[in-house]
């Protein structure tokens, strides 16, 4: 299995590179990744959990790093991240089915 810890420690240095050489990229992404919390509708827990959930589904391994670590410093609990991910589980199949849909279609043309 992957060592956590040490990935996120090589990615943090691998997005500092890239900080250096497209700021504005970075800047993007940091007012797009804070925008949601400042509404203050969903607290810190719920959003990690969200997060750590799409980084399932998008096969994210840096996001699963770091929401991971952030969701249980926010007090998720192992039984809630566990449920975050069933919802991941249950999306991903569910996507399967609506484009297995598609390829039926696809096949009738």
């Amino acid at each position: 299995m992957l060592d956590w810890n040490n990935y996120r420690k090589e990615l943090a240095g691998r997005m500092g590179e890239l900080a250096q050489l497209s700021p504005g990229t970075m800047e993007g992404y940091k007012a797009l990744a804070s925008a949601g919390s400042k509404t203050g509708h969903l607290d810190a827990k719920t959003r990690e959990l969200i997060a750590l959930a799409v980084g399932v589904t998008t096969r994210c391994d840096g996001c699963i790093a770091v929401h991971t670590k952030a969701a249980k410093a926010a007090g998720a609990t192992k039984e809630e991240i566990a449920e975050a991910l069933g919802v991941a589980v249950a999306l991903n199949a569910g996507a399967a089915m609506v484009y297995s849909a598609r390829a039926l279609d696809a096949l009738g043309e």
